[in-house]
């Protein structure tokens, strides 16, 4: 016959807790448990330390960068890599290693600015469009299934064309087709938040709809849209570049790494590293988002891992349309 475990008051949980650490019983919260998941990922642990170093090279940018990143030096036309230019220099004498970290700056900020705007909008519209239902809910889905009924990119790419290349236009763009993806993932997970008995309690109790929305569900789906905007900053960072590459981007002579990209492939044949640069740089942050998404994800519940593969998923299919 099974013992029934003994209920627990604070002394007694205190009594427990010190002789759980004193016989090396695992004590731990789900916050400590999967924070020392993520110590323990050699590849989260690589990722930081990568996102870490290009974060501190865009902020100290103008005191590592060894020239200004627009000077030209007109005897130093496509020389390749040495002592005085460590990354070489393109077409104009500019020093490839100064407008490197100054482009790390206008990189990532455009990723960032983009993805607070792309949670922002697809967390909002997920709450309403779950909490209230009805007529909301479908004018919301429905928009929602015309803006999914496009490749991703090749809409971003439309809608950055009528709007003029700037960067500022390619960051609307991507902002308008991807926060359908965090509508959907939001709306899913409040449609079974909401039928909680906590929830039934705080409207009982005669809490408003938005005291509600704010402080009952939003953080219990918080989390899972954390780790997807987590997994899909390097898929923003490669939508932004890959525009700027096209031209739609931030123009010349503005040192952006999809923009050096686009003014370098002239000269891929002759000058490789003009292009290796900036790629190799894209390259190496998006895996480190990837490497630092994918262990968050798995450091959290089952379920946030299988709710966002799915966002994940479909957004993939989008693309391969």
């Amino acid at each position: 016959m099974r013992e029934r475990a003994p209920s627990l008051q604070p002394p007694a949980v205190a009594e427990y807790a010190a002789a759980a650490l004193a016989e090396g019983l695992p004590f731990a919260g789900p916050r400590r448990r999967a924070l020392r998941r993520l110590v323990r990922d050699r590849g989260v642990v690589v990722g930081v330390l990568v996102l870490v170093g290009v974060g501190v090279a865009a902020a100290a940018a103008p005191l590592l960068a060894p020239f200004a990143p627009n000077e030209p030096h007109f005897t130093a036309t496509l020389r390749g890599p040495g002592s005085t230019y460590l990354l070489g220099a393109d077409n104009l004498g500019r020093d490839e290693l100064s407008r490197l970290l100054v482009g790390a700056r206008l990189s990532l900020g455009s990723v960032a600015v983009a993805t607070l705007a792309i949670m922002f909008f697809g967390v909002g519209f997920g709450l309403v469009s779950g909490y209230y239902g009805g007529i909301v809910d479908s004018a919301i889905q429905r928009v929602v299934d015309v803006l999914m009924a496009f490749p991703s990119l090749v809409l971003a790419l439309a809608i950055a064309g009528v709007l003029g290349p700037s960067l500022r236009s390619v960051v609307i763009s991507v902002v308008a087709v991807q926060w359908v993806s965090y509508t959907r993932l939001v709306r899913g997970m409040v449609l079974a938040v909401r039928r909680q008995p906590y929830v039934d309690a705080a409207r009982s109790s005669g809490a408003s709809d938005g005291w509600i929305i704010l402080r009952s569900i939003l953080p219990n789906v918080l989390p899972p849209v954390v780790v997807l905007a987590t997994l899909e900053l390097g898929g923003v960072l490669l939508t932004i570049s890959s525009l700027s590459f096209l031209g739609l981007g931030a123009q010349p002579p503005t040192a952006e790494w999809g923009t050096m990209l686009n003014e370098a492939r002239p000269y891929f044949e002759s000058n490789p590293h003009l292009m290796i640069a900036p790629g190799l740089a894209i390259v190496v942050t998006v895996l480190a988002f990837n490497l630092v998404g994918d262990g968050l994800r798995d450091a959290l519940d089952p379920r946030t891992s299988h709710a966002v593969a799915g966002a994940r998923s479909r957004r993939w299919d989008r693309l391969r349309r």
